[in-house]
């Protein structure tokens, strides 16, 4: 079974930048298309970007411009370079698969966004 861990969060300033990884160990992380999904208090868990298996991006209305997904196959590990954030993006964030179902869910990491 697989497992996720993301790491990677912390408090930053409005407009700064964070780089959130998620090692992947158990599964058949190269096969999977993956995503990264947030959950801001209050409110549903989103998917903001997702990855293909062959490390085609695309992004959330939302995020498109300021985040960039990608991945390593050979590291097992999906990378999110979040620039220009803002105070809308505070939330906890996740990876997991995506097309087919959840496999368990990380701890996720935290992503404070505040002056």
């Amino acid at each position: 079974q697989v497992q996720f861990v993301e790491s990677g969060g912390g408090l930053v300033q409005p407009g700064g930048s964070l780089r959130l990884s998620c090692a992947a160990s158990g599964g058949a992380f190269r096969t999977y298309d993956m995503g990264w999904y947030r959950q801001a208090p209050g409110k549903q868990r989103e998917m903001v970007a997702r990855v293909t298996s062959g490390g085609n991006p695309t992004y959330a209305d939302s995020v498109k411009g300021r985040f960039t997904a990608s991945r390593d196959n050979a590291k097992t590990t999906l990378y999110l370079q979040m620039n220009s954030l803002k105070p809308e993006d505070t939330a906890v964030y996740y990876c997991n698969v995506v097309n087919i179902a959840w496999r368990p869910w990380g701890q996720g990491t935290q992503v404070t966004v505040s002056s």
